[in-house]
């Protein structure tokens, strides 16, 4: 008999296909977020589970989770949502997918720095809505990139894929990490030892850390006024590590020009004025949403959980 692995959330079409070789699923009809008791029950048989940002795989999951369920893996890189303490405590297994969403998501934070700074939603909006008048010479003027100094904090995987797409605008790149990178994995940045030191060469700054109890909160009223004025902020990383009340203040103020946004706290229930705000560029958390790097994501999520089902081992452990 096969395995049993309780999945649930949809995953793309050939991610399905090739866990059905494998596993007996368990999975939901529909495409909701299911409740901790609602995973609980599909896993209540289970050898394995996958599970997806979102859902509540915290203490009390694990102290009700079958220990037949030898391994979480979660279709995602983060795992602020899994509550890794109480999964070592109870002796359950789990898995990320690291390596293979950095194209993906750094691409996404470019759409983020050009559209914000281009002022792409109202641009759309007008032509959208048939308000697009004429051309004129001041119609929604935007903010050069080109040539710009570009901040990031984190510089992981995804940060150093960003940096490498600032070459091509010819940007001049500062960054903030835990550590100093090697120089070939810096593609010419500057390295600053505190987030107060890079700050002030911001004229765009780009978030690339994890949600910790460090960084939640962390881009608030006093991070923003130490970025240059007119600054533009864009975040691909982790919602709640904006203060969205005070980026709000700084946007409405002019403080900053503009704010690119992929994630929010409490999403997709995020904070209601940035929808208000003409000066910023929203999206629904498609960081990784491509076919290839969707398909990628399932397919090492299925990886870890087959290594640790045939070998009681996993390759990409947290």
């Amino acid at each position: 008999m096969k395995p049993v692995l309780a999945i649930t959330r949809r995953l793309p079409e050939a991610v399905e296909k090739r866990a059905r070789e494998s596993y007996d699923l368990r999975m939901q009809d529909g495409d909701d977020p299911l409740s901790r008791d609602q995973i609980l029950d599909l896993c209540k048989d289970a050898n394995a589970a996958l599970v997806s940002v979102g859902d509540p795989i915290d203490a009390a999951f694990f102290a009700a989770l079958p220990q037949k369920v030898g391994i979480i893996a979660t279709f995602s890189v983060g795992t602020d949502h899994i509550d890794l303490a109480a999964a070592k405590a109870n002796g359950f297994v789990i898995g990320n997918t690291p390596g293979v969403l950095t194209d993906a998501t750094a691409d996404i934070a470019w759409l983020l720095i050009l559209g914000a700074a281009r002022r792409a939603s109202e641009g759309e909006a007008e032509v959208r809505n048939a308000t697009w008048s004429s051309w004129r010479p001041t119609h929604l003027m935007g903010t050069q990139v080109t040539g710009k100094k570009l901040g990031i904090v984190g510089m992981g995987r995804i940060g150093q894929a960003v940096a490498k797409r600032a070459r091509g605008f010819d940007m001049e790149v500062h960054y903030f990490n835990r550590r100093r990178l090697p120089e070939d994995q810096e593609f010419g940045a500057t390295y600053h030892s505190t987030i107060d030191d890079l700050l002030p060469h911001c004229d765009f700054l780009s978030l690339h850390c994890p949600s910790t109890p460090e960084t939640r909160g962390m881009v608030n009223r006093n991070f923003i006024a130490k970025l240059p004025d007119g600054a533009i902020i864009v975040n691909t990383a982790r919602g709640d590590i904006v203060n969205d009340k005070d980026l709000i203040a700084a946007l409405k103020s002019g403080k900053l020009t503009a704010a690119g946004l992929d994630v929010f706290a409490g999403e997709p229930n995020i904070e209601p004025t940035y929808r208000d705000l003409p000066n910023t560029f929203l999206l629904p958390h498609l960081g990784s949403a491509t076919v290839e790097t969707r398909n990628a994501m399932g397919f090492r999520a299925l990886d870890n959980i087959d290594a640790f089902i045939e070998e009681r081992v996993i390759p990409f452990k947290v």
